[in-house]
């Protein structure tokens, strides 16, 4: 008799568990992401959105986790701070997510974890390229990629060494992402004895880098980090050709796209630029990546870009770690499996990720790519330095 009342009572303490951690219940759990879906990156919101599908539709073809499907509410943060606060509020307090994923964009994140954070709702692993998704270490932050800062600190050093370039320059936007560019770019270089013999910087929505490039060149300089954009990138490098300008040119990880190529024809060419996953051309070498990429296709009508890669890769990750936390699924008991999580490379080239209670951040192995031929082919792999 006692046996069973004390099998009661523990069945019941599960259940109470679950139903007071919102967004899971018996048959499904509830997911929140916040993607640009009518502002600036559009665009990379929608690829990024039909990659997390994708995976989702695929384990929910084959029942779920531990019996339990994934439902995914998006709502369009529309790359602004207020609209994405907006877009927090509603998913955690109305719809009660169980946690956001894969949201997309600096200014959405941290327009929307105050929010999170507040309700015990997990941020993981947001396509943000800031060390705020990771630092300072909290229980409810889990970030996906290294940021700029750490990704130019690595690679503009290496690129410059193998170049044997003598005198370095940065152009930037002047905002915080162009600011963590500058900054990586500033402490890489900094360790190898080299500092940016100049710097400029332009405004949000600029159109015209005629002075900024006449500048650079004054300067003489042979290698030039760009913290741009896509469109600003493409600007900058018509203007460098128009100039009769050609220094070795590398950009941030928001440059590395298949737009760039597309928009910039030949003043791209021999571009370089900062990559976490390889782009998925249907015509790739790895026929892993052919199949996925048709799969895609089909699914979607249109083909895959690098941020439908991430967006697939972040459910994938996160499937497996549900998987491994089992079914008495709390945000306590995820926290305990992120603490030890660890992640083979994939197929795409994401490198191998291992997660700590003291570090948040899986990976920040990088790699280079450049534009050749109209299309991005894999350059250098760098890894960690000083185990940083």
């Amino acid at each position: 008799m006692k046996q069973c009342i004390s099998l009661l009572l523990l069945a019941f303490a599960g259940t109470t568990a679950l139903a007071q951690t919102q967004g899971v219940s018996k048959d499904e759990i509830v997911l929140g992401t916040i993607q640009d879906l009518s502002g600036p990156l559009a665009s990379y919101g929608k690829d990024q959105l039909d990659g997390m599908k994708l995976r989702i539709s695929e384990i929910n073809e084959q029942g779920g986790v531990h019996g339990r499907k994934l439902k995914l509410l998006a709502e369009d943060g529309a790359y602004d701070p207020r609209k994405s606060a907006l877009a927090a509020q509603k998913l955690v307090n109305q719809d009660k997510v169980f946690m956001m994923v894969g949201s997309l964009g600096t200014v959405t994140n941290l327009a929307a974890m105050p929010i999170q954070l507040s309700k015990n709702v997990i941020n993981f692993m947001p396509t943000s390229n800031s060390r705020e998704m990771h630092e300072p270490v909290h229980p409810l932050k889990w970030a996906f990629g290294p940021s700029e800062y750490d990704v130019n600190r690595l690679l503009v050093p290496a690129l410059y060494r193998e170049k044997q370039a003598s005198k370095a320059c940065a152009l930037y936007q002047d905002d915080e992402s162009g600011l963590e560019v500058l900054r990586g770019a500033e402490a890489g270089l900094k360790e190898i004895g080299v500092e940016l013999a100049e710097k400029t910087s332009y405004k949000r929505g600029a159109t015209d880098f005629s002075s900024q490039v006449a500048r650079l060149k004054r300067s003489n300089c042979d290698f030039v980090v760009l913290g741009t954009v896509i469109r600003e990138t493409v600007g900058t490098l018509s203007e460098m050709r128009k100039l009769d300008y050609h220094p070795t040119t590398i950009g941030s990880m928001s440059t590395y796209t298949h737009l760039l190529p597309r928009l910039g024809g030949k003043v791209v060419e021999g571009f370089y630029a900062a990559v976490f996953a390889n782009h998925p051309y249907l015509d790739d070498a790895s026929q892993p990546i052919r199949f996925w990429a048709s799969k895609y296709r089909t699914a979607h009508g249109t083909d895959p870009s690098v941020v439908s890669v991430f967006g697939y890769a972040i459910v994938d990750r996160l499937v497996s770690a549900l998987q491994k936390t089992g079914p008495q699924l709390t945000t306590d008991s995820f926290v305990r499996t992120m603490e030890s999580f660890t992640s083979p490379e994939d197929i795409f080239g994401i490198p191998a990720m291992r997660y700590s209670p003291q570090r948040h951040l899986g990976t920040n192995e990088v790699k280079l790519s450049q534009i050749r031929d109209g299309r991005w082919l894999p350059a250098t792999r760098v890894k960690p330095v000083s185990g940083k």
